[in-house]
């Protein structure tokens, strides 16, 4: 299954959570990967082994001022996902 969205890469924004946003181009819902997983296994409870892959391909790009930093740091630290928010009844 394919589903677009945009990319915001902002390294200007007031809060951390706002430097790196995907959205649905539709809605303006961010994403959240934990619910498209779920989707994709139909919402079914149990425990599943997954395979994620992410393909990426730039289909428009909008650029904001250039002279400011080109690029984002994003915070390394890796946070659990819980395994319960897969399991959706």
């Amino acid at each position: 299954m394919i589903k677009h969205y945009i990319l915001n890469l902002n390294p200007q924004a007031n809060y951390e959570w706002d430097k790196c946003v995907l959205r649905n181009p539709l809605t303006g819902e961010r994403l959240d990967l934990t619910n498209a997983i779920a989707e994709a296994v139909n919402r079914e409870a149990g425990s599943y082994l997954i395979s994620v892959n992410i393909d990426v391909q730039i289909l428009e790009e909008s650029t904001i001022d250039r002279s400011a930093s080109k690029t984002i740091e994003l915070p390394t630290s890796k946070k659990a996902i819980p395994s319960n928010k897969l399991l959706v009844s």
